[in-house]
């Protein structure tokens, strides 16, 4: 027993970057072979599920963000607060303009899963922010490793225009380098003080965030079995209008007549069979943490 804790002591001395990457292995290996990433690759993208996954995105990064504000001068986060190189909410609230207009707030929906999501993000930021690194390294540094290609796919799949248009979300204007920018994170994440048992809980914490992120997307795959039946993807009702996601969120971008030309070119659209479209649109989501992880 002795020699046994002596080697999980050992283990636990390597770098924290290093150890969110070896504690994520089963779970990066179960993502990279579901079907979302194959059938994403082909580029086959409807952009009315599209649209639907970049709405969670963005009432999981209002969240995540929010609880960062929050703790930006709190020690244990504080070394790797860049919000003007990562954060992904106002990038977001362009991309959702784009593809719903200007009254898109009113439109947008969020599911029971991401409600969950949105709430583990709040509670971990208020009660346990010093695991709120494993939270911002799991999304940030996959959407920042993964993000070039799911670009140019998505432009591709989405025929997106070449200046940008509805892709914010995957551009980090702020980062001119991303391997030497993902360095400097990691030597920051790396250097944060905590003791053996912090890290353990950091290291649950990162598994849990990967599982919140699955759980999204399958509870948005549960509405593939729904729109067969009646012969269309579900339309959800907007159910999350929380004062934790909301309340600081009132005004949206100006309107203008490209986001109200683009929402009815995009509603106009008519996409393959329900099945096919559901699947090909909610591989995004796994995309974007999967593939982003394997590449940090």
């Amino acid at each position: 027993m002795e020699t046994s804790r002596m080697h999980s002591s050992e283990s636990m001395s390597k770098d924290l970057s290093e150890l969110l990457k070896e504690a994520t292995k089963e779970v990066h290996e179960q993502a990279e072979n579901t079907p979302f990433m194959k059938n994403f690759q082909k580029g086959q993208v409807s952009l009315q599920e599209f649209k639907l996954v970049t709405a969670s995105l963005y009432f999981i990064y209002s969240a995540l963000e929010e609880e960062i504000e929050r703790n930006k001068d709190n020690p244990v986060y504080a070394p790797v607060y860049f919000p003007a190189e990562l954060h992904r909410k106002a990038a977001l609230e362009q991309d959702l303009d784009y593809f719903y207009g200007s009254n898109w707030r009113d439109e947008i929906p969020c599911p029971e899963a991401t409600r969950k999501y949105v709430e583990r993000l709040h509670y971990v930021g208020k009660n346990h922010p010093e695991l709120l690194v494993a939270h911002a390294y799991t999304r940030y540094l996959g959407d920042l490793s993964g993000g070039q290609v799911l670009k140019k796919i998505a432009q591709k799949a989405l025929q997106l225009p070449s200046t940008g248009e509805g892709l914010a979300f995957f551009t980090f204007d702020g980062v001119s380098n991303a391997t030497k920018f993902k360095q400097l994170y990691r030597s920051r994440m790396n250097a944060l003080e905590m003791d053996l048992a912090t890290k353990k809980r950091v290291l649950e914490e990162a598994k849990e965030a990967f599982l919140l992120n699955i759980q999204v997307f399958e509870a948005l795959q549960e509405l593939v079995s729904k729109g067969q039946e009646n012969g269309h993807p579900p339309q959800l009702k907007a159910e999350l209008r929380t004062r934790n996601v909301n309340k600081s969120y009132e005004h949206g971008p100006a309107p203008g007549k490209e986001s109200e030309r683009t929402n009815r070119r995009h509603t106009d659209m008519v996409p393959t069979t329900p099945l096919v479209r559901w699947i090909l649109a909610l591989s995004f989501l796994a995309m974007t943490v999967a593939v982003g992880l394997f590449a940090m």
